[in-house]
């Protein structure tokens, strides 16, 4: 939604479907990426590289987009003859409709040279980090050092800038913080605090920890941005300051001021109209929504937008699966059937 309303300035048109922008066409790749690495690594034991399958995901998008397409099929299904882009997002005709431009992300998939995962460029663009946010379920529902690497890496496939990584990698500890923290909880090593204050707040204290690469410059930003929603929330000013610009780290950072600025469960709809005023309000918006998101259940998002929303059903389905797959593996692994019989031809690992 937020990358919806940023793409809109926060003017829809009314009742007509509301169109997903690049950044949630990417993240939907992403999900299902995530969702495949860990069928592969239950049915072939040792250790799969998420960042590897995610890979593999984005050139599917390509595919499906007309990019480089013999390259694609080259790389990927060069000698066979089962369909590809394979698995049921493929099948999803909103995402071979160009919504929006990446090009970095474009840049890196269609590199030519001998690189096997393509070639980063050096950009530092937010979408190393929109599209790399629902790595934040896995890394919520397992151990959060090893996604917050794999963040990184996801990054890294297509963006060199280190700062674009760091900012990848923060939003997902963020993210996770908000999808585990409930209204009940006061254990924040600050205080009594609305909940998505104190989410974000023990978010950024454990930044420290499960990411070895922070720097203390990095760490007092993302304390800035919290601070500043404290002092001054809802300020245009403050927000235009802190995101300038269509980077990744701005998209961080505006996204931390607009959700602590709106904490409340009611004020979603809010949060999301106010960051679509950024200078990129396309980004900011997106991951003011990914920690609201995250930290209210999606029942709090505004019920008229996203019944219009074109991807709705199937964002949730993913969001669904993902679940599913890290609870419950349902195609079994190695040695353990799995009791769904479909499950490897949606997500073939």
């Amino acid at each position: 939604m937020g990358d919806t309303l940023g793409a809109a300035r926060g003017k829809l048109p009314a009742d007509v479907s509301l169109r997903a922008g690049v950044s949630t066409q990417l993240a939907c790749f992403t999900a299902e990426g995530t969702i495949r690495a860990f069928v592969r690594a239950s049915h072939r034991g040792g250790v799969s590289s998420p960042s590897g399958a995610v890979w593999h995901a984005y050139c599917r998008w390509a595919a499906l987009q007309g990019i480089e397409v013999e390259l694609m099929r080259r790389r990927w299904a060069s000698g066979s003859d089962q369909t590809w882009p394979d698995g049921w997002l493929a099948q999803v005709p909103v995402l071979a409709q160009r919504r929006g431009s990446a090009p970095a992300t474009v840049a890196a998939l269609s590199e030519k040279g001998p690189h096997t995962m393509g070639k980063a460029t050096a950009s530092r663009g937010c979408h190393a980090l929109t599209r790399t946010l629902p790595v934040a379920v896995a890394a919520a529902g397992t151990e959060p050092q090893p996604w917050v690497r794999e963040a990184r890496a996801m990054a890294a496939l297509t963006h060199g800038d280190r700062a674009a990584q760091s900012a990848a990698a923060h939003a997902i500890v963020l993210a996770g913080h908000c999808l585990t923290s409930t209204p009940e909880t006061q254990d924040s090593l600050f205080g009594e605090q609305p909940q998505v204050r104190r989410a974000l707040m023990d978010g950024i204290a454990s930044v420290h920890d499960v990411d070895p690469e922070v720097t203390a410059e990095e760490l007092d930003r993302l304390t800035t941005a919290l601070q500043r929603a404290e002092t001054h929330p809802a300020d245009a000013k403050q927000l235009a300051a802190l995101a300038p610009d269509a980077t990744a780290p701005s998209a961080l950072l505006g996204g931390v001021y607009v959700a602590a600025s709106f904490p409340e469960r009611d004020q979603v709809g809010d949060a999301l109209h106010f960051a679509a005023g950024a200078p990129d309000g396309d980004s900011v918006a997106c991951v003011t929504g990914a920690l609201l998101g995250a930290a209210h259940g999606a029942e709090a998002l505004p019920v008229d937008l996203v019944s219009r929303h074109e991807l709705a059903w199937v964002l949730d389905t993913l969001a669904r699966d993902l679940i599913t797959e890290i609870t419950d593996s349902p195609s079994g692994g190695e040695y353990a059937s799995g009791w769904d019989e479909h499950w490897r031809g949606r997500y073939p690992g």
